[in-house]
């Protein structure tokens, strides 16, 4: 969204002029402060011009002295703030000539019937001051126009007399027009610079809205990419703790899969092709991952790691990560979309305490360590296409739900022989019409 009060933004005289002194650099308050502080400026100059006109056209000669001398030391300090850039001394000289030249003014003039009350016109001093410099800055404003107001009202009061006003040069049909004339006009410079204040703050807290949109977009774009990193209690922990993260889980269920002859399939297909063949199948994984309530840990090459019962609250973890496992195997056997190429996997499960944490500070990764995740994936890696492997602690939790083959003995490097269970599918429901 474009900013209205943006220095740089084409726009007529009048705009040019109001944004006039404002920096690149500077807030958006502070632009609209400088542009309230010269719309007021540019408003007083042409008003006391046209006065001017006015009152020597139906009313006595006046001096036209101190009207151009007022015009003069307004744009004279307008001008000198154009060319230095400093805005608190054009502020406070500003508001200042705006306060006492009317008092002078009146003075001259004898009274307020004489001035037709144009001390009115310093109270654009303390409105300024609340527009420029805050509501704490403009009451010492304000207070300063009460005290000249009171103090010159005090002096008509006891040195004006019957024959000072009767020798009065303004004809009173003058005073009173000038009196509603400066009412008037007070009032809608007031309510210029008001409407113009409460229009550019509008315009400001759009852009700030809109800003604060784009930002929450990008908060939730990267809070769903940090969720598809780490599980969500890490990923919290993380965002609130420079602490190292490393928990110990007493039982957790891992499991691994792995495409067979990977190697021999990729070498007869270009980089493009093989990015888009794995996608496609851990892309289908991931999904039942989601469908299952399971944690996804990483890929390594062709190879895809799941664990259950990582504190996320998920109930029989170990059930469903047979569950997935089956859902896997069947998927690739029968869904040729997917898997184009007619790969199988062989997959193994371990179930016991792991170690889990966030390993690094810079493109970190959630990863496990411990026992159970070597046999996991040794078993797997050991295992026959197309069967999925699970160790003597997940067989023995999973036995009244699941079928298994009859227990084979294999050899694993570093562990020696160990017994496995390969995994057939979910126990069909007893029917009692199948006995007869």
């Amino acid at each position: 969204m474009t900013n209205p009060l943006d220095p740089a933004k084409p726009g007529s005289f009048i705009d040019s002029l109001r944004n006039a002194g404002a920096l690149d650099t500077d807030s958006d308050e502070q632009k609209l402060n400088k542009s309230l502080l010269m719309l007021a400026t540019g408003l007083l100059c042409f008003t006391t011009m046209v006065w001017t006109h006015v009152y020597t056209y139906i009313g006595p000669q006046f001096s036209s002295t101190l009207p151009l001398l007022a015009q003069v030391l307004l744009i004279g300090n307008t001008l000198l703030y154009i060319k230095t850039k400093n805005f608190n001394l054009f502020r406070l000289t500003q508001l200042g000539l705006m306060l006492f030249l009317p008092f002078v003014a009146q003075w001259l003039a004898g009274n307020f019937i004489a001035s037709s009350g144009i001390v009115l016109w310093g109270l654009l001093s303390p409105i300024g001051a609340l527009l420029c410099f805050g509501v704490r800055e403009s009451l010492g404003w304000f207070i300063a126009w009460v005290v000249l107001t009171t103090l010159t009202g005090v002096a008509d009061f006891y040195l004006a007399d019957a024959s000072t006003m009767a020798r009065s040069v303004v004809p009173i049909r003058t005073s009173v027009a000038f009196f509603t004339l400066n009412f008037i006009a007070v009032s809608a410079i007031i309510y210029l610079l008001l409407r113009h204040s409460i229009i550019a703050k509008n315009e400001i807290q759009h852009s700030l809205a809109a800003a604060h949109e784009m930002l929450q977009d990008e908060q939730d774009r990267s809070e769903k990419l940090l969720l598809n990193i780490l599980p969500g209690a890490i990923a919290e922990r993380l965002k609130n703790s420079d602490q190292t993260i490393a928990d110990g889980f007493a039982d957790v269920t891992v499991m691994f899969a792995d495409i067979v002859n990977f190697t021999q399939v990729a070498a007869n297909m270009s980089p493009a092709q093989v990015f888009s063949m794995l996608n496609r199948i851990f892309s289908a994984f991931d999904e039942l991952a989601e469908e299952h309530q399971l944690e996804k840990i990483k890929t390594i090459g062709d190879a895809y790691m799941i664990a259950g019962g990582l504190g996320t609250g998920e109930e029989l973890y170990s059930a469903k990560i047979a569950d997935m496992a089956l859902a896997m195997r069947d998927l690739l056997s029968r869904d040729f979309a997917i898997n184009s190429s007619h790969l199988d996997i062989r997959i193994g499960i371990g179930t016991g305490p792991v170690i889990a944490g966030v390993v690094g500070k810079k493109k970190f990764i959630y990863d496990l360590w411990g026992d159970t995740v070597n046999i996991a994936s040794r078993i797997t890696s050991e295992g026959v296409p197309g069967m999925i492997q699970c160790d003597t602690t997940t067989y023995y939790r999973l036995r009244n739900s699941f079928d298994f083959h009859d227990p084979q003995v294999i050899y694993l490097k570093g562990k020696g022989d160990m017994t496995v269970y390969r995994l057939i599918g979910r126990k069909q429901p007893f029917n009692a019409a199948d006995a007869y």
